[in-house]
């Protein structure tokens, strides 16, 4: 018994200090040059819960062209009121079967600390109430958010060159599910996705960010 007490208190320790270091360790490791020119900057957001995360970018005409066959999925880019598109990566049966933690189930639990298969789940805002703790936002240029575009359109998965939509699931009437490349787990998961979208567009993370708290730790503190 008390080997077995020792070996948990280990595991957690080992747990807390790897989590500590993946937001301490920045990568990459040294800053890029920053840019003196202002001009065309472009504003992104991340949007923190309690163990999620997802990014939001502005909805322009370059990006309903660019995501024009989420349009074709039922999400309304072209929606007056439309302002931000909303990009989550996660693990599908969670995803999916989790609409509300009131709907929590063993086995999409059990998934998730193991290995699934991973899904993004795209929607439409309109304009943020802001400040507020659940978001935070960064500048980054031109060049920066076109790496950041391709980041996350890389991250659909393709079949014959389409992406591939989930059917008849949805949260509301203006989101959609798609199968995405990768597979989720509880230490590689949706918000390591976030982190390396946001090294993408030229931001530093911490090197292993599994929870939306040292995320947005590691954020502040390297940008």
């Amino acid at each position: 018994m008390k080997r077995a007490f020792r070996w948990f208190c280990g595991s957690v320790l080992f747990l807390a200090l790897a989590v500590t270091g993946g937001a301490l360790i920045p990568s990459p490791l040294m800053p890029a040059n920053a840019s003196a020119d202002t001009a065309g900057l472009r504003r992104i957001l991340v949007l923190s819960g309690p163990i999620h995360t997802d990014i939001a970018i502005p909805l322009d005409d370059d990006v309903r062209t660019e995501f024009g066959f989420l349009r074709d999925a039922g999400i309304p880019l072209l929606h007056p009121d439309a302002r931000w598109l909303i990009f989550g990566w996660g693990g599908r049966s969670f995803y999916l079967e989790t609409p509300t933690w009131s709907e929590l189930k063993p086995l999409p639990v059990l998934r998730a600390l193991s290995v699934d298969l991973s899904v993004l789940h795209v929607d439409v805002a309109g304009p943020f109430v802001e400040p507020q703790d659940a978001i935070t936002s960064f500048d980054i240029d031109d060049d920066g958010f076109r790496r950041l575009t391709e980041y996350i359109s890389e991250s659909f998965r393709r079949e014959g060159g389409e992406t591939v939509l989930i059917p008849d699931i949805s949260y509301g009437p203006n989101d959609r599910f798609f199968e995405a490349n990768g597979y989720f787990n509880a230490l590689l998961g949706c918000n390591t996705w976030t982190a390396g979208a946001r090294r993408s567009s030229g931001l530093r993370t911490g090197i292993w960010n599994p929870l939306p708290e040292t995320l947005d730790f590691s954020l502040r503190l390297y940008n």
